[in-house]
């Protein structure tokens, strides 16, 4: 029987996590990794962008190395390798860091933890850049992933974060983006003081608009670090003390307004059928998944979904089973509407579908509410 899991999200009240039961292990989630981040195009500017500004302001050169977390297929440690930077890809999933590998990015098959970080410390790797991109949700213990970032960085080194920002992710019901792969949820104030158990301070945070808003965190050992500290920090957590952040009746309101939201995306799913048109969707992100399957999705409602991943095509949507194929396959069948999943990106992909006005289809972004774009 396809298995099912129950999906409930908990606030600590003390720090302030929010964070799921753990029903996997990383290791069942991350052995044989389905998301490969080079199918993005605007990811990939993003990725670009930020190894020009990392380069620039650490003043990284030849002697310096560059160490991911969390690498993938090498999207992003390709741009310092191509600068002359030595580079080192730390990631779980085979199948992707094999990729990785062809692209001549040395990667290390490994989950980081402290234990981890010492035996490559011990190879003769520390980091003057260690990255964790979208990585500190998907660890399960947390303080021993910290530990081991701890480790693994130099003693005047700079570590950044990225990971989308809790107070977005409460402000625009974006409830599609909790599901099991992601363990924990941060606002700044749960990152940092997370950081700081282990001896990391943050000197400077950034708002990015990647993944519907997210954060990213510059931080050194507290004990020896040189870089100045920048009043941003302190800014955003009075911001997030003033959104409420820091309230219990804040997060208790969220599930009122994800209700709302798929009541919404139900209404325009049903009366799109009742007037005889067709919906299809596009992508397969995980983000979907939780979608679909909270609003009780399935193929007489969506059609069927497209994906630009090869990895991914050819198969069917957890839960809902709706069937995965390649983008073309939009071309040929021509939708009224083309349900944009991976809605964080969805400029991007309406670029990618503007064929579809050409037989009077539109686009629709599902959260935080149904909107149908010309």
């Amino acid at each position: 029987m396809e298995p099912f899991y129950p999906l409930k999200a908990y606030v600590c009240e003390s720090c302030l996590l929010v964070q799921l039961e753990a029903f996997e292990t990383p290791k069942n989630i991350f052995q044989e990794y389905a998301y490969f981040s080079s199918y993005s195009d605007t990811w990939l500017e993003h990725c670009r962008r930020y190894a020009e500004m990392a380069i620039r302001r650490f003043q990284l050169g030849a002697n310096s190395l560059a160490v991911e977390v969390a690498s993938n297929d090498g999207y992003l440690l390709k741009y310092f390798s191509q600068s002359g930077i030595p580079v080192l890809g730390i990631e779980p999933a085979a199948n992707v860091a094999k990729v990785a590998e062809s692209r001549g990015i040395t990667t290390m098959v490994e989950f980081l933890g402290k234990e981890t970080a010492t035996a490559i410390v011990k190879r003769g790797y520390r980091a003057d850049l260690l990255i964790a991109n979208n990585v500190l949700a998907h660890v399960p213990d947390l303080n021993d992933f910290i530990a081991g970032l701890a480790t693994l960085l130099k003693t005047e080194g700079v570590l950044t974060l990225e990971f989308p920002h809790l107070q977005k992710l409460v402000e625009e019901c974006q409830f599609d983006t909790i599901y099991h792969e992601h363990f924990s949820y941060f606002s700044f104030f749960a990152a940092s003081a997370a950081l700081r158990r282990h001896g990391l301070a943050v000197f400077d945070v950034e708002e990015i608009p990647t993944h519907g808003g997210s954060l990213r965190l510059f931080a050194s050992h507290a004990q020896g670090a040189r870089q100045r500290m920048t009043g941003r920090p302190t800014e955003l957590l009075e911001r997030e003390k003033l959104y409420g952040l820091h309230t219990m009746s804040t997060y208790l309101s969220f599930d009122t307004r994800a209700q709302a939201a798929k009541r919404s995306l139900l209404r325009f799913l049903i009366e799109a059928r009742e007037k005889g048109e067709r919906v299809a969707a596009y992508g397969a992100p995980a983000k979907g998944n939780t979608l679909l399957n909270y609003c009780g999705v399935r193929r007489d409602l969506v059609d069927y979904t497209v994906d630009r991943n090869p990895y991914k095509q050819g198969r069917y949507l957890p839960g809902s089973h709706i069937p995965i194929f390649a983008p073309e396959h939009i071309e040929r069948t021509k939708p009224d509407y083309v349900l944009i999943l991976p809605w964080n990106i969805k400029d991007e992909i309406m670029r990618q579908l503007q064929c579809v006005r050409t037989w009077g289809g539109r686009c629709v972004t599902p959260v935080p509410r149904v909107q149908i774009h010309p």
